[in-house]
């Protein structure tokens, strides 16, 4: 049964070159996940404050529970749940006051919101957090106490802007558990996401690109159309990213990633598979067919990835010697009181590589990755980048890195042009070399249309892509990223 249905709905912001969204037409059905899916600026967003009654169409209409968001906001107030995408609670108050805050505004009151509140803390594991601010959570908790929020009163509708964007991939399960026990319940839920993995458990689907609705139903149907198309390169001797990119030069190849010690690759239809041979390799090197996933049929159904040539790669110095250790940890510990953040830490990076620090919030990653820049002292073990010594030199070593920060190194209240003249000035960039360096920046990353907008009303996928060109315009030797890409998210 359908909850929403939209009909011919369109979008359009004064002064846009495209409407944001474009004659959608399709419904999301009750007691299911319907996932919305698609990169940045697609219209997801959009969709869901036209959902929420939060702006009115330019055309069509859309309707919840029979109700007009705009006609009837004061009754669909009761029948949708709302988690935007900005982490829409008061970081100044604790978990409990949001709570007591959301409560007033949704008329639960006496012994209703007493028991609604139990049931809630029990339901997120926040009953021992009551009284913590809701800033200082960690972002898995952020998003539990959003969610709790948002399921105040007994909502029928309940829309998730991005939640799985910042939270750890054991937080992001935990959250999928109890959205399919509301869903069990018979709630329907609106999942937004550019996570490709987060899009295949949902039971339906709308993907849209470009504020143009491609497909709407099961993932499994979309799925389907690419089976007999998805390949994997095994045994393959040498560098998997060259291999990569020998692939995804070859006419008929339209995706590829590298996956594990394999290569997976996505042909166009009716495409023969490769050769061993026709790669430049053979000696029990093989290729072989794998089950398809949602991720393949969605860049099927986009056109085909990016190609196999990275225009940052093209524009950065080369690498010439793989084998240098360029980054080094030696018993590397960072203690906040008797709290330790990071413990006996010890790792190098050789030139040439992707290292990866893997785990959940409140591991200690972003903390190992500020010793590393100089931002934080270790209380003891060493530090060393390109031979020099964080403690002792830590300015000078600053100017061999990029950072891009997990809640991204930008000035929200500046342009984005601002911003990149900013960090070039910063980074020691000046004169014409310094106006050709953002020029590529800005062609290299897309932002053109986005120069005159301020950093802070850019979509997430964007802020990361200005942060990255901030953090690499002077050519550091590596790149530290504490941020999960996005855009899509694979």
């Amino acid at each position: 049964m359908a909850i929403v249905a939209l009909k011919g709905l369109s979008k359009r912001f004064e002064g846009a070159e495209k409407p944001a969204l474009n004659q959608l037409s399709a419904n999301i059905n009750a007691g299911l996940v319907t996932g919305l899916v698609g990169p940045d600026g697609a219209g997801k967003t959009t969709l869901m404050r036209l959902i929420a009654g939060l702006m009115a169409p330019t055309s069509g209409s859309v309707t919840v529970d029979s109700l007009d968001p705009i006609r009837n906001a004061k009754e669909l107030r009761d029948v949708i749940g709302y988690m935007p995408q900005k982490f829409g609670l008061y970081e100044d108050l604790s978990v409990e006051e949001n709570l007591e805050l959301y409560a007033d505004l949704r008329g639960v009151l006496g012994e209703e919101r007493r028991e609604t509140f139990a049931r809630l803390l029990e339901f997120t594991d926040l009953q021992r957090f009551t009284k913590r601010l809701a800033g200082k959570l960690s972002g898995g908790m952020k998003q539990k106490l959003g969610l709790a929020c948002a399921l105040l009163g007994h909502p029928k509708l309940l829309l998730l802007d991005e939640p799985g964007v910042g939270v750890d991939p054991i937080s992001r399960r935990e959250l999928w558990r109890m959205v399919q026990d509301l869903v069990g319940q018979g709630l329907a839920v609106v999942w937004s996401t550019a996570y490709l993995d987060e899009a295949e458990l949902c039971q339906e689907v709308i993907l849209l690109n470009e504020g143009s609705l491609l497909f709407a139903g099961a993932p499994t149907e979309l799925t389907a159309r690419v089976k007999g198309r998805t390949l994997q390169l095994r045994h393959f001797p040498g560098n998997r990213r060259h291999l990569l990119t020998r692939a995804l030069r070859r006419k008929g190849v339209i995706d590829g990633v590298i996956q594990g010690r394999n290569v997976r690759i996505l042909l166009a239809p009716n495409e023969k598979p490769p050769m061993p041979t026709d790669l430049n390799s053979r000696n029990g090197a093989e290729v072989v067919e794998v089950k398809p996933r949602f991720e393949d049929a969605f860049i099927d159904i986009l056109g085909g990835g990016p190609g196999g040539d990275s225009a940052l790669a093209e524009h950065l110095k080369p690498v010439t010697s793989e084998r240098e250790t360029v980054i080094e940890a030696e018993n590397l510990t960072k203690k906040f009181g008797d709290f330790a953040a990071t413990d006996d830490v010890t790792f190098s990076v050789s030139r040439g590589e992707i290292f990866g620090l893997l785990g959940p919030n409140g591991a200690g990653k972003s903390t190992t990755f500020k010793m590393m820049c100089g931002l934080l002292k270790p209380t003891s073990g060493s530090a060393r980048v390109m031979g020099i010594d964080l403690k002792t030199s830590a300015a000078q070593a600053r100017q061999r890195l990029g950072y891009m920060a997990q809640k991204f190194s930008l000035y929200g209240n500046l342009l984005v042009r601002q911003n990149l003249d900013f960090f070039s000035g910063v980074y020691g960039l000046s004169g014409s070399h310094q106006q050709r360096v953002i020029s590529d920046m800005i062609e290299i990353f897309g932002l053109q249309q986005f120069l005159d907008r301020s950093a802070d009303t850019l979509p997430l996928g964007y802020k990361q892509r200005l942060a990255l060109a901030c953090a690499v315009m002077h050519e550091p030797d590596f790149c530290f990223s504490t941020s999960r890409p996005r855009a899509l998210i694979r």
